[in-house]
C-alpha cells in the first residue's frame, strides 16, 4: 500500500472519529438545550472525509435527520469520497 493511501486512510479514520463525536455531542447539546456546534462546522467535518461517523449517528441517534441540507451534503461527500478513492492508485 502507498504511504499517500496509508496517509489518507489514517485521515479518513481519525475525521470519521472526530465528526461522529461532534454530532453525537450536538444531539446531546440539543437534548439539552445548550450550546450547539454550528451547522457549518458538521457539514465541513463531513466533506473533509468524516462522512461514515456522520452517517452512523445521523441513523443511530437520529439526528439532522430532517433537515435536507445534512442528506444532500452527506450524499454528496459520500460519493466524492468514494470516487476519489476509486481513480487513487493503491500500489
Amino acid at each position: 500500500m502507498s504511504p499517500l493511501l496509508q496517509g489518507l486512510l489514517a485521515w479518513l479514520l481519525a475525521l470519521n472519529v472526530v465528526t461522529a463525536v461532534a454530532y453525537a455531542w450536538d444531539k446531546i447539546q440539543a437534548r439539552r438545550g445548550n450550546r450547539r456546534i454550528p451547522e457549518r462546522t458538521l457539514l465541513l467535518l463531513n466533506l473533509a472525509g468524516g462522512f461514515g461517523g456522520a452517517w452512523l449517528v445521523f441513523f443511530g441517534m437520529r439526528h439532522k435527520t430532517l433537515h435536507r441540507s445534512f442528506w444532500f451534503v452527506q450524499s454528496v461527500a459520500t460519493v466524492l469520497w468514494i470516487v476519489a478513492f476509486a481513480v487513487l492508485p493503491i500500489e
